[in-house]
């Protein structure tokens, strides 16, 4: 069973996105191959009070796809040499989006994006087929005794909001 998620899937709060993720396909054309790997480790990102969120101090060019529909891909670089992968979610205007930590055997979100040839050109790209990056649900079944939920990775400038448990990872025995 392959079932391209479409944009109605991301229009819910983040957390329940970041969550629902484990367990679904990552999948990436690549030429005339396709790459596809099972997400295992995500971040949510909620709102104008998230002091984690780009966009917890409104608008800007660099994350104005946040404040967009659901379903669009929001593209970042960070550090001055990585790209980082995150899914919009939610409702339009409200600003939340989820980052694709590991899939398959690749962990950590720059490991991720180069594996898969991720840059600027996907960003506020829809995700389907058409774009080249999309999510497929491949019927894997995800309890939440597989899942582990602890404090987001990297943050530690967000105060109160580093310790929100707002990462999910798959545990390795599922």
């Amino acid at each position: 069973m392959r079932k391209v998620l479409k944009q109605g899937f991301f229009d819910k709060p983040g957390i329940e996105i970041a969550r629902a993720l484990l367990g679904k396909f990552l999948v990436r054309k690549i030429g005339k191959r396709e790459v596809a790997l099972m997400i295992t480790e995500t971040e949510a990102y909620d709102g104008f009070k998230d002091k984690a969120s780009h966009a917890h101090r409104g608008k800007t060019e660099r994350n104005y796809v946040m404040f967009g529909p659901a379903g669009y891909w929001y593209v970042y670089f960070t550090y001055g040499m990585h790209w980082m992968l995150n899914i919009v979610v939610g409702k339009k205007d409200y600003p939340a989006a989820v980052l694709i930590r590991a899939a398959g055997e690749i962990n950590g979100p720059a490991k991720l994006t180069k594996f898969l040839k991720i840059d600027k050109k996907l960003n506020n790209k829809i995700t389907s087929p058409r774009s080249g990056l999309w999510i497929e649900d491949r019927g894997v079944k995800v309890l939440k005794k597989d899942i582990l939920r602890t404090p987001r990775i990297g943050i530690r400038y967000a105060a109160e909001w580093a310790k929100k448990p707002y990462r999910f990872v798959l545990k390795k025995d599922k």
